[in-house]
Formats: structure tokens, C-alpha cells, sequence
């Protein structure tokens, strides 16, 4: 729903507005109220940048370097005997997955980058496109095969997943952890051995090979980890 909130604007450099908020006010000592609506996915006013001190940086914070938005994974604050003070930390690239050791000098302003989540269902694959729909306004988004990498392997028809936005653009979206996926094939050698030591590989339903126990047969669903791609469990 909608929020309404009252601001007093100052000579503050700048302004960030909690993601929730898509309508405000802004009151001026000289002039009448005036109304903005702002954009749920910009979640800024036109030009106005947020950005959080590099003594503020910690391991799952989002930062725009060198133009691209990046993710903090790890971080250390030194301060050294001699020499200013600095973090060092490792990110990693949203856009093109790559990961890399950068160094912020403490105290500086470093740019937030404005990455958020909307959660849509993957609804079929339209020739080297795959289409997610948001279930609340229909909106169809579609991703281009080349650029989702080897997660589509576990995505399947009606899944609901998280896509990642950066200045009104897809730059990732994250599977459930554990998904139910049916087992197609087996090793003909092995299928219906009830063994309870070894394993074997097994066609799923996505066309991704798993490593599961003998027993699982074909028609069985399996729960597989997403993240290692490990079978877990019988669904």
C-alpha cells in the first residue's frame, strides 16, 4: 500500500526513501506542499544519488563501482600503525558474476547501488527466452537464455523465483534453495537396485544430472540444493 510521509527539505547533500514509500509530500518554508510520486523501482528522486560512508560497508551491503553494481561479501576494517585507516573488501559483480579485492579509503562516500527484489513465476520458455509473470498486475519479464547462466537447469514451469533490479534493468534472479524436480532416467545397470550404500547419476525432469542414492527410481522426486546442485532428499 501506498505511504504518504512529510519531509522537511534542507541543504542536505542527500535523500533516500525507504522502498515502501511510492508516494510523499515535501513541505517548503516558502511554498505550498508539493506532491511527488516516486518510482518503486528507482525509489529516488530524479538525480539524486544515496550513498553511506565506507566505515558503513559490511558483508551484504550493495555498492556502485566504476558504474556497475556490486556486492560486498567479506570486509575488514584496518587501521594500521602508520597511514590512514581503510577497508578492504572482496565484491562481486552483479552483472557479469565476476569477484574482485577492492580497497575504500575509511571514511569516504561510496555510492549505494539501488538493487531490490520482485518476486515472479516462471511461466514457459518462449524460444531462447525464458518469461516470468508477476501473479499480482500479469506483467510478463523476459530473460534472454544467454544471460541466466547454468541456474536454468533447475528452473521448471510454474516456479516462483526472486528477480534482481538495478536502475529499472533484470541483473540476476535467485532460485528457491531446495526445489522438487521428478527424476526422468537412470543408469538402465542400476535402475530399481534398492541398495542402501552408493550412488548413481539421474536425469531430473529440467534435464540436469544429479548424483542420488541407488534406490531412487525412475518417476521419484528428489529435492535437490540449488546452491551445490547436491540431491538432498526424497520430495
Amino acid at each position: 500500500m501506498a505511504g504518504r510521509a512529510a519531509f522537511s527539505v534542507s541543504s542536505s547533500p542527500s535523500l533516500c526513501i525507504p522502498y515502501s514509500t511510492t508516494s510523499l509530500s515535501l513541505s517548503f518554508s516558502n511554498r505550498s506542499a508539493l506532491s511527488v510520486r516516486i518510482s518503486p523501482r528507482t525509489n529516488k528522486f530524479p538525480g539524486v544519488c544515496c550513498s553511506l560512508s565506507a566505515n558503513d560497508i559490511k558483508a551484504g551491503t550493495n555498492i556502485e563501482v566504476d558504474g556497475a553494481p556490486w556486492r560486498v561479501l567479506e570486509f575488514l576494517h584496518v587501521k594500521p600503525g602508520k597511514g590512514a585507516a581503510f577497508v578492504r573488501t572482496k565484491i562481486r559483480n552483479y552483472v557479469n558474476g565476476s569477484t574482485v579485492e577492492r580497497t575504500f579509503r575509511a571514511g569516504i562516500s561510496v555510492e549505494e547501488a539501488n538493487v531490490f527484489k520482485e518476486t515472479k513465476q516462471f511461466t514457459y520458455k518462449d524460444g531462447s527466452q525464458f518469461v516470468f509473470m508477476d501473479l499480482s498486475t500479469y506483467e510478463e519479464t523476459r530473460l534472454n537464455e544467454s544471460d541466466m547462466g547454468d541456474k536454468t537447469r533447475w528452473l521448471k514451469e510454474g516456479m516462483e523465483c526472486s528477480l534482481l533490479y538495478w536502475k529499472d534493468k533484470v541483473i540476476d534472479f535467485d532460485l528457491p534453495n531446495t526445489v522438487a524436480l521428478k527424476v526422468v532416467d537412470v543408469d538402465p545397470g542400476l535402475r530399481g537396485d534398492t541398495a542402501q550404500g552408493g550412488s548413481k547419476p539421474a536425469t531430473v525432469e529440467t534435464g540436469a544430472v544429479v548424483t542420488v542414492p541407488l534406490f531412487v527410481n525412475i518417476g521419484e522426486e528428489i529435492l535437490v540444493d540449488t546452491r551445490t546442485g547436491m540431491y538432498m532428499n526424497r520430495a
